[in-house]
């Protein structure tokens, strides 16, 4: 039978709930546990594929095609197991299920409520979610006080009464303000939350309470009696230089004890040897290296979550810091894109839009003339074919059918057929939903042997897609006459999955359609990523800045 533990938030958001849930996981998991998480997300949307990347962060994507929110990322890079479209779900799902449901006449002619009705469907949600695992990690978005998140807390709630006390337990996650003026840390926000969470009916097993320094005993204490949790339960979580460090500093105060017991699991002791390792590697680096990134959502740095931790994965590989320095591209022009000379590597990420797009078709020009490491992720790729067709190609105006439906040379098009991760065959054109009609989840291309990209993956790659338009096949030709690579074709369509330039005629120049940065893990890295590191490295080294790079780190 699954046991759940479920994570609150009270005062404010973005304190690490989803870290500190992976975390935990991870731990218990260490412990010899068979763990999985599952997000409920409180907002109308029905995921958040049609979200701002300013408004929510990235869109993490799984196997299966799912459009999720970015905490997903975080759970794999931590524990094994893979997520799915079950693991995440939003109140939009729910109410849209709820509503398929009436519409049906499934509810025999009641009237459909919050209670029962949509609080049974959360449940029943989570319960798919958790697939038959030892104990399931249910993170609540939001926080305390919500509207939109009573129903989700009324929901689990009611979860915990009817499977008994020993196996559900609420870890609450809340803020420890340090006051400047006063000197002093301050467990007021505290109290008021847990007195919310017990309005409600929840008490809360554990409190991991976030502030910017380790909290006192005796403050500890203090929010122990207001609260009503046991002071071995009142968890300090303060900030640290990397998000590895968490699940040591969890486990340390015994966090992972204090829910086998109230669980009533019997465990292995965690084994956190391979967390100590990571840390020793993160923080002990050899080498530094800086990359660019070119991009439009360079104000909000969860806008790509994965791909810095991509790089920072394949740094840890090469005992090599990744300094990720954002670019503009809406900045860019002819006039200050000297700027990229000094990095040692340029990376294009994705996007939607023509805002910016300009910039970041002169970056992949500038990466290719002046012989600097590029990456082009998904539009990275598509703004690499664009400048190649009008550059190389003699293709004035290429352009992409996104920005310019009216493109003479539309080089990028939007496809009308394309078979989903799920064998399905899907359908769409310029009138369709933006909701859940790009080309998602994991699909395998033929590489081109003798490539680069051949070097890194081998005969076949699958990787998670996210995107809507494709390379038109129609100048294919035209653009490998010119000198662009087409290195890896999809099974079935044919569609152009990786392109790259010779390696006599540039060191390292590669674009994919898909987003790799997906499947990296910090154990592991990923090939694609530790290619491209290396690559910077080297060169880095070309132009004499390697000893000025372990300056910088050793200072």
């Amino acid at each position: 039978m699954t046991k759940f533990v479920f994570v609150t938030g009270g005062v404010v958001s973005s304190l690490g709930k989803g870290i500190a849930s992976a975390s935990l996981a991870a731990i218990l998991e260490s412990r010899g546990l068979k763990v999985t998480l599952i997000k409920l997300d409180p907002y109308l949307n029905v995921d958040p594929g049609t979200m701002s990347p300013f408004q929510h962060g990235e869109v993490f994507v799984t196997d299966d095609g799912a459009e999720t929110d970015l905490d997903l990322g975080h759970y794999e890079r931590f524990i094994s197991t893979r997520m799915k479209r079950s693991n995440n779900f939003t109140t939009g799902q729910i109410y849209k299920s709820v509503l398929e449901k009436e519409r049906r006449g499934d509810y025999l002619g009641k009237t459909v409520q919050v209670i029962p009705h949509v609080t049974n469907e959360i449940q029943e949600f989570v319960k798919r979610g958790a697939n038959d695992v030892d104990v399931a990690i249910v993170e609540i978005g939001g926080t305390v006080g919500d509207i939109e998140s009573l129903p989700f807390l009324e929901a689990v709630r009611q979860m915990a009464l009817r499977a008994g006390p020993s196996n559900s337990a609420f870890v609450h996650l809340t803020y420890v303000p340090w006051i400047a003026a006063a000197g002093e840390l301050k467990t007021k926000p505290t109290q008021h939350t847990v007195q919310k969470m017990r309005e409600i009916g929840i008490q809360p097993d554990a409190l991991l309470c976030r502030a910017d320094r380790e909290i006192p005993e005796d403050e500890r204490d203090k929010i122990s009696l207001f609260t009503n949790v046991g002071l071995q339960g009142v968890i300090s979580m303060w900030d640290v230089d990397t998000i590895y460090k968490v699940p040591r500093m969890l486990h340390e105060q015994r966090l992972d004890e204090l829910i086998c017991m109230k669980l009533q699991l019997l465990t292995k002791s965690a084994d956190l040897r391979r967390w100590d390792r990571l840390v020793h590697e993160v923080t002990h680096p050899q080498h530094e290296v800086t990359i660019a990134m070119c991009g439009k959502y360079t104000d909000l740095s969860d806008s790509y979550k994965s791909l810095n931790e991509a790089l920072r994965h394949a740094g840890i590989h090469h005992h090599a810091r990744v300094k990720i320095e954002y670019v503009d591209s809406e900045l860019l022009n002819e006039s200050n894109i000297d700027q990229l000379a000094g990095y040692d590597a340029i990376l294009v990420p994705g996007g939607f839009g023509k805002r910016g797009v300009e910039g970041k078709i002169l970056t992949a020009r500038y990466a290719r003339e002046h012989k600097i490491p590029y990456l082009g992720i998904c539009l990275g790729m598509q703004v690499a074919t664009i400048e190649v067709a009008r550059h190389l190609a003699g293709l004035k105006d290429a352009n992409s059918t996104e920005f310019e439906p009216a493109t003479p040379h539309p080089v990028i098009a939007l496809i009308d057929e394309w078979q989903d991760a799920d064998g399905s065959v899907q359908k769409r054109d310029a009138n369709s939903d933006l909701g859940g009609t790009m080309r998602l989840g994991a699909q395998s291309s033929d590489v081109k042997p003798g490539t680069l990209a051949h070097q890194i993956y081998g005969p076949v790659v699958t990787e998670r897609h996210r995107h809507r338009y494709e390379a038109n096949e129609h100048y294919l030709d035209r653009l490998q006459q010119a000198g662009l690579v087409i290195s890896a074709i999809t099974q079935r369509e044919k569609l152009t999955e990786m392109v790259e330039l010779p390696q006599s005629v540039h060191p390292w120049y590669v674009g994919v359609q898909f987003h790799p940065e997906f499947k990296s893990t910090p154990w592991a890295g990923h090939p694609l990523f530790i290619s491209y590191v290396k690559a910077a490295l080297a060169h880095q080294a070309e132009r004499g800045t390697a000893s000025g790079g372990l300056q910088k780190v050793a200072a």
